[in-house]
């Protein structure tokens, strides 16, 4: 790209970071839900497919807070806002940007709530679809959805965190909740600063993309300190590849049937008013732990979201969470 093409884009500075910072958080906790949808709506938990899921599951929610660690040392308190599944609108990706276009391979695809089929499918492997293209470095773009995968998007803040690594400040509201989960994973936390905690720090967008997104060599093994030692399944996979896996068995798992909107009073209805209101609570509890609360109700919180969107498959309505 040469000089005069790329003058249009603007130079990174701390509003930028803290924008893109906040969108690492915001994508990180859109895949939870969608991807808990579509677990639950398997009815045989023993299936490979719904462990499959689950073990990505587990390791979105350490992507959140590593993400949310990241803001944290640079300046900024993360928010949790409600997330939206609406369309083909997965937040800050345009996926058709990646080259090759992987939406030309991945079709039909969609960004609703619903049961594990093929448009869903579909849109787990674009989520978690590799950047094959890693010869340059990617521009800050003007406008965060201009980013084509998640793995660009990653790229792109390591270059922006380099760029103001004068802005850190290792010890900063820091979590470290799922170290019994990843025992062998050495940095979890950012604790020094300068170029000794951008290591720390570059260290932890290592282990997001290491695990699946935006794998850049396609589908190489997770690196053994970077794997889950408590509850995983098929540790040394990357997202893509479980979602591959998924997508090319000759058997896809029996799954419930629901509709968006049951009548009002109805056990589907209540379901998720019920879902409705403990992802609320679920989002103030992350936002308290991001803040530097000590809130413990995290894991009674998740477990319980875990049976409020099976209970609303149950009830034949698909889970709605905000």
């Amino acid at each position: 790209m040469g000089r005069e093409e790329r003058s249009v884009f603007p130079s990174w500075d701390l509003d930028a970071l803290h924008v893109h910072l906040q969108s690492a958080v915001d994508l990180e906790i859109w895949t939870i839900p969608y991807y808990l949808t579509a677990m639950y709506s398997i009815k045989d938990p023993s299936d490979d497919a719904y462990q499959l899921i689950q073990s990505v599951v587990y390791e979105e929610m350490l992507h959140a807070q590593l993400a949310g660690n990241l803001s944290n040392a640079y300046g900024q308190i993360p928010t949790v806002g409600a997330p939206r599944y609406i369309g083909k609108n997965v937040p800050h990706l345009c996926f058709r940007l990646d080259e090759p276009n992987p939406t030309k391979r991945f079709s039909p695809y969609s960004a609703e709530l619903g049961p594990l089929d093929e448009e869903r499918i579909n849109t787990m492997c674009l989520i978690e679809y590799p950047e094959w293209d890693t010869q340059r470095t990617p521009d800050l773009r003007p406008r965060v959805e201009e980013y084509g995968s998640i793995g660009e998007l990653y790229t792109a803040l390591r270059v922006g965190m380099t760029e103001l690594r004068g802005h850190l400040l290792g010890g900063v509201r820091q979590l470290d909740f799922f170290r019994q989960f990843f025992v062998d994973l050495s940095q979890q936390t950012v604790t020094l600063d300068g170029d000794a905690g951008l290591r720390q720090a570059l260290s932890l967008v290592d282990v997001i993309t290491d695990q699946g997104e935006g794998q850049t060599q396609g589908d190489a093994d997770i690196p053994e300190a970077s794997r889950n030692t408590a509850d995983g399944f098929e540790e040394s996979w990357p997202h893509f590849r479980k979602f591959m896996a998924i997508r090319e068995s000759s058997r896809r798992p029996a799954t419930y049937d629901g509709v968006p909107d049951p009548p009002a009073g109805s056990p589907g209805y209540l379901a998720q008013e019920r879902l409705q209101e403990d992802f609320v609570a679920f989002r103030r509890v992350l936002e308290d732990l991001f803040s530097g609360g000590g809130s413990l109700r995290f894991g009674s919180l998740m477990a319980k979201l875990g049976g409020d969107v099976l209970t609303c498959w149950q009830n034949g309505a698909i889970p709605k969470f905000s």
